[in-house]
């Protein structure tokens, strides 16, 4: 008999797993294995929670198989080695991840394993397109994204996902108990993510199932609008592997051949879509984007960082209220509109003066779909010093954003209870309205921590004084 190992890792699924239906058809026996790494990549409170309820979901996926999902914690070389030796394993599976430490580590792997005459196979289960099969018509990798998806989009031919079709048996091996990991949160911080979240496959599908019939229609127009549930929010299910991008386009193009398809709605969330891919390929051919400025040119930029500063950011406490509102939804969600994302990070970086990288590491640990590619290139793009980034003279005014995605308020008085009862015309900017003292008394909401326009006419003039230094923001790399 032969004995495979399938180690999962970001690809908490059964469906359209290219690594685990391999396994299966190659070997009459396998050992699910799920390992927790904490040198490797970066995981957060939110994160933490999600994945204890994802492997939850994946142990019972796997049960209904005939499996027990094995887990383990420390050191992936040195658990597969002594499993191969305990177990008699004749062959190792899994699905590539794009992380620079998990690129590092699973070529040591590989060669360990291959040392000892061990079969190594790895495959694509997280990508459209890997990062190196991508290449513009200089042969280099591109750096602005719309030359990028066009060229993705037009070389995206899909096959039908491999179905599962041996049932190998499972091995008796010994496992640890998930609940001494200690992934849940001690605090009762992530008591309410249950109640918008269901971690697994199963929830995935059922996101992606109610985006279509639901919310695809309109979704162009209707995803700037924060208090609109217009948008897919597949976003953490994608991260952890518990569906696949394939899964998505492929239900998306069927949702296609519906004549009452709204079908700019429909590319323009596959090219959501892209953006998650082209994020992974700027992480896999610039290691360094998680800590580095894309652009170097930014190295000069003299950030202010004042702690209290942050700390009213982080606890959406800066008096303007669409900014709050995002912080707090993020804190009790664990998941922050991606509209209000770009304007809180411009708020941070372009109006508090605070590094980028110390926004990036908060939504690390605060967002459940935080991904180490979409992070980093998202909050450079914000901040101007990424890859296709925003000039840096785009600057987000959080009262006109305000005022134009969420007219009257409904999302702003859901997430900050002390502007419940405040005018329609007031709710943006209450400094402003005709009884803003008797406000301010009444309540205890803060005045604003900053003057917008202050603030960005001194932006402004940092980024004319790089100039001058002979450094030049926002041009490409």
């Amino acid at each position: 008999m032969t004995i495979a190992v399938v180690w999962f890792r970001q690809d908490l699924r059964l469906t359209d797993n290219p690594a685990f239906i391999e396994a299966c058809s190659q070997h009459p026996f396998v050992i699910p294995l799920y390992i927790f790494d904490e040198t490797s990549s970066v995981l957060g409170g939110a994160q933490a929670w999600w994945l204890h309820h994802s492997l939850t979901a994946l142990s019972q996926a796997l049960n209904g198989a005939g499996l027990n999902l094995v887990l383990y914690k420390g050191n992936p070389l040195e658990i597969i080695l002594d499993l191969i030796q305990t177990a008699s394993v004749d062959a190792v599976y899994w699905n590539r991840c794009y992380e620079p430490a998990a690129i590092s580590r699973d070529k040591k792997i590989k060669s360990a394993l291959l040392e000892r005459g061990i079969q190594t196979q790895s495959s694509n289960g997280s990508l459209l397109h890997e990062p190196w099969t991508i290449k513009n018509k200089s042969g280099t990798f591109f750096k602005v994204f719309t030359p990028y998806w066009k060229h993705c989009r037009q070389s995206l031919h899909l096959q039908p996902a491999q179905p599962l079709t041996q049932r190998p048996k499972g091995v008796a091996m010994h496992s640890e108990a998930l609940d001494e990991w200690g992934l849940l949160p001690t605090l009762d911080w992530a008591a309410r993510f249950s109640e918008h979240w269901t971690p697994g496959e199963n929830g995935a599908q059922n996101k992606l199932n109610t985006f279509i019939h639901c919310h695809l229609k309109g979704y162009k127009k209707n995803r700037d609008f924060p208090a609109k549930n217009a948008t897919s929010r597949l976003s953490p299910h994608l991260h952890f592997g518990e569906i696949s991008p394939r899964t998505i386009v492929r239900a998306i193009e069927l949702a296609k051949l519906d004549p009452d398809c709204d079908l700019a709605s429909a590319e323009h969330f596959l090219s959501e879509l892209g953006w998650r891919e082209f994020s992974t390929y700027l992480l896999y051919h610039f290691p360094g984007l998680p800590q580095d400025n894309f652009k170097n040119e930014f190295d000069a930029f003299p950030w202010q960082n004042e702690q209290p500063l942050l700390i009213r950011w982080q606890k959406g406490m800066t008096g303007y209220p669409l900014i709050d509102a995002g912080m707090r939804e993020l804190w009790a969600t664990g998941y922050m509109h991606n509209r209000v994302r770009m304007i809180v990070a411009s708020f941070l970086t372009k109006g508090l003066f605070i590094d980028w990288r110390l926004g990036a590491d908060w939504f690390l640990d605060t967002l459940v779909d935080a991904d180490l590619a979409n992070n980093s290139a998202s909050w450079q793009w914000v901040a101007g010093c990424g890859a296709d980034a925003a000039p840096y003279f785009r600057i987000f005014n959080p009262v006109l954003q305000s005022q134009t995605f969420d007219a009257e308020g409904e999302y702003i008085r859901q997430w900050v209870p002390e502007l419940s009862k405040i005018k329609d015309t007031s709710i943006h900017a209450p400094w402003e309205g005709a009884d803003s003292n008797g406000f301010y008394l009444s309540t205890n909401y803060p005045k604003p921590i900053i003057n917008h326009s202050e603030a960005r006419a001194k932006a402004l003039n940092d980024y004319k004084q790089l100039k001058k230094n002979g450094n030049t923001p926002g041009t490409s790399s």
